[in-house]
């Protein structure tokens, strides 16, 4: 049975799950490509680095689940399969020949500067479509990317 949500045309509704299901796609991404890091890094501050990864792979992790149930809410199916992300991922493919962690930042520093643009896009196009509240959601995925790629950045200086 559909959930109705009050006050929602059916333009903001599949809008909504539209951009929802892209920037999921790419959250699952970098997420995976945080963990490629995690797994591998190496070098100075490694503990460091290493405990930083797991963070932003948190931070992450909760954005996902909020987006992906959001899409339920709208009556949607949320995208998040291998084949699916794969498919859709509008993020560069993350080298799997790093070792270095200052390497692995930078690397990752790209794809977040890219994710917090793509998010704030999205953020527009939910808004300007009229749901106010998945702008919110996109609103804290964004915040969120920004304070991590301060995070990251911080380790290059």
């Amino acid at each position: 049975m559909a959930v109705e949500l009050r006050g929602l045309t059916d333009n903001a509704r599949k809008t909504a799950i539209s951009e929802l299901n892209g920037r999921l796609a790419d959250s699952i991404a970098l997420a995976l490509a945080v963990k490629q890091a995690h797994w591998n890094v190496k070098g100075r501050n490694f503990i460091a680095v290493h405990e930083l990864l797991d963070m932003l792979h948190n931070n992450l992790r909760e954005q996902i689940d909020v987006m992906a149930e959001r899409v339920q809410q709208l009556d949607g199916v949320a995208l998040g399969t291998v084949e699916k992300v794969s498919g859709s991922t509008t993020l560069a493919e993350y080298p799997t020949d790093l070792t270095k962690a200052e390497d692995h930042i930078r690397a990752l520093c790209d794809r977040y500067r890219d994710h917090g643009e793509k998010l704030r896009t999205a953020i527009d196009a939910t808004d300007e479509a009229g749901d106010a509240d998945t702008a919110d959601i996109l609103t804290a995925a964004s915040r969120s990317a920004d304070k991590d790629l301060w995070f990251l950045e911080s380790h290059l200086e």
